[in-house]
């Protein structure tokens, strides 16, 4: 794979919180200053989401930062985003949030190439005792790590 991706922002807390069941990658519609904001990683989705309202895929609560050298081009930070995705895959993804549970959750931004690209994530919400297992499998790993000073204990 030729493409040149790089990170600018990450949901850790996502996978913690939810089981990630599927993901999808959709551009994102922004603002010429907004690409260079997020050129220097001036992003953050942690207290963001996403909808989809008649038949359109938005995030919702994703900061981008002014760019400093903008002027009266900046866009409010806070701004609702349209995603960009193909028709049958909002279909698609519309007919599983149908089910009970199951919700988006924003996973990554990064650049792809010279493209903005936010990775989507079909999630169910994880329960108080699913979260409590994965401590505890965390804290076991960790613990074996210690002791036989192996890393990557997967």
């Amino acid at each position: 794979m030729g493409e040149n991706i790089k990170l600018i922002a990450n949901n850790k807390k996502a996978y913690h919180d939810y089981f990630i069941e599927d993901k999808y990658e959709a551009g994102i519609a922004l603002a010429g200053t907004e690409v260079k904001s997020l050129r220097g990683g001036k992003c953050s989705i942690k207290e963001s989401f996403i909808k989809i309202e008649n038949s359109e895929i938005f995030i919702y609560g994703m900061h981008i930062s002014p760019y400093e050298k903008g002027n009266i081009f900046n866009k409010d930070p806070l701004r609702v985003r349209k995603l960009l995705l193909h028709k049958y895959q909002i279909n698609k993804i519309g007919g599983q949030l149908a089910q009970k549970g199951y919700t988006l959750v924003p996973l990554q931004v990064y650049f792809k190439g010279r493209l903005v690209k936010l990775e989507i994530g079909l999630a169910r919400g994880k329960k108080l005792y699913d979260k409590r297992q994965d401590i505890a499998k965390k804290d076991m790993r960790r613990e074996t790590e210690r002791e036989f000073k192996v890393k990557n204990l997967y």
